[in-house]
């Protein structure tokens, strides 16, 4: 039986979820900040789960409809076939959103949606108490723009906290947020992978994984192992599938670095729960003095933001410091994550590229260099008669597609 699914990500991430359903075979139908929405059948819930990298959550929509009134959102939450999914023992708390629509007050659409799905329950069982001591199933409702979505979480715990990292650094950077930066870099065998401000590892490690073929889901459970149509036979198919891609033939070769010597046995630990400690150089640098191999490769780093006013000036040293050493790497390519949106200035040098991805609820930006230097200093030259680069650069690249440009 087809079913509508939506896996839900940070915002920035969409384009690369996308791309990693295409890569399960699913069609998608749909994409809005946030969710890329797209359709599968019960099998694919566990496929979903188990191997998509850059997804939040993974929902069974059961329904879409307008929804201007509390009656309508009652109406058409009762028309949906809850007893599907929903036994008459089992759990059905609700939580949601609302976002640009007239029903504003989201305690009142909880109350609203729980009443109509208790409507259509004591209709399918014939009973008025429900006990809900069993199986939960989490209804969540995404009302926006004054339609409602109305669907059944089957991941539980989010799908970042992939079970191999209970221990982080001061400043944990999301687990699939660094996958997406990992897969933007392009990790591949032949290519050193190098994380100078590894902090608990997660981009290495991410990475490492990648290349590797290891699913992010292998090491943990879902909400949906409990549900009645999604029987256990079709979760040890999805983590056989999964497993059947790990690559045991594999050369990858990340070096994870740190100033911070402490932190590093929490990276090695980390790598050893993900299975991918065999591909991790894991040592202590100052990502100030390193220096290029000769080799290829690629710097893929979340260096500290300095959002509290006493580390700005610290903050902003150590950006420039940075221009002066892995600056210099080219013809590695080089991928910096920083909620700083002056780092081109500090760093010396513009980026290639540069893309805004959301840290939690932190607005940050991916500094894409991958083009030699003199290629962009031609570009800086060229803009010289109209005022400082780093300024007209991002007011015409955000105006361009008409948004505002950062704050500086």
């Amino acid at each position: 039986m087809k079913l509508t699914l939506i896996a839900t990500c940070m915002f920035g991430l969409e384009k690369l979820l996308g791309e990693e359903i295409d890569a399960l075979g699913l069609k998608r139908l749909d994409t809005m900040d946030g969710r890329v929405t797209f359709e599968g059948e019960e099998a694919d819930i566990p496929r979903a789960n188990i191997a998509l990298r850059c997804a939040e959550r993974i929902f069974i929509r059961l329904g879409q409809f307008p929804a201007t009134t509390f009656t309508e959102l009652f109406d058409g939450t009762k028309s949906l076939p809850w007893e599907e999914w929903i036994g008459r023992t089992d759990a059905f708390p609700v939580k949601g959103h609302s976002i640009k629509s007239g029903l504003t007050s989201v305690p009142d659409c909880q109350s609203i949606v729980k009443k109509a799905v208790v409507e259509r329950l004591h209709d399918a069982y014939g009973i008025r108490w429900f006990e809900e001591t069993g199986v939960k199933y989490q209804i969540e409702f995404f009302l926006f723009k004054d339609v409602v979505s109305l669907m059944i979480d089957t991941s539980g715990v989010a799908l970042h906290k992939r079970g191999y990292r209970p221990e982080a650094g001061a400043a944990p950077l999301r687990e699939t947020l660094a996958a997406a930066i990992a897969l933007t870099a392009r990790p591949r065998e032949d290519i050193l992978f190098w994380d100078p401000f590894c902090g608990s590892g997660t981009i290495a490690i991410e990475a490492a994984m990648i290349v590797s073929g290891r699913a992010p889901g292998l090491g943990r459970s879902f909400a949906a192992e409990q549900f009645a149509r999604v029987p256990a036979n079709l979760w040890q198919d999805a983590r056989g599938e999964a497993e059947a891609r790990i690559r045991t033939d594999c050369k990858f070769e990340v070096y994870a670095s740190d100033i911070d010597e402490d932190i590093l046995d929490i990276t090695y630990e980390n790598a050893l729960r993900a299975g991918v400690e065999e591909y991790l150089n894991i040592f202590q640098a100052d990502a100030r003095k390193i220096r290029r191999e000769d080799r290829k490769g690629t710097v893929v780093c979340n260096p500290p933001y300095g959002e509290r006013m006493g580390e700005r000036e610290e903050i902003e040293r150590l950006y420039q410091q940075l221009g002066g050493s892995i600056g210099t790497f080219y013809p590695w390519q080089v991928y910096v994550l920083t909620s700083c949106d002056r780092f081109e200035r500090l760093y010396g040098q513009r980026a290639d590229k540069v893309k805004k991805l959301y840290n939690g609820m932190l607005p940050c930006y991916l500094y894409e260099y991958f083009r030699p230097a003199e290629l962009r200093e031609k570009g800086r030259k060229s803009d010289q008669h109209k005022g400082d680069w780093p300024h007209k650069r991002d007011g015409g690249r955000y105006a361009e597609k008409g948004k505002k440009p950062p704050r500086k």
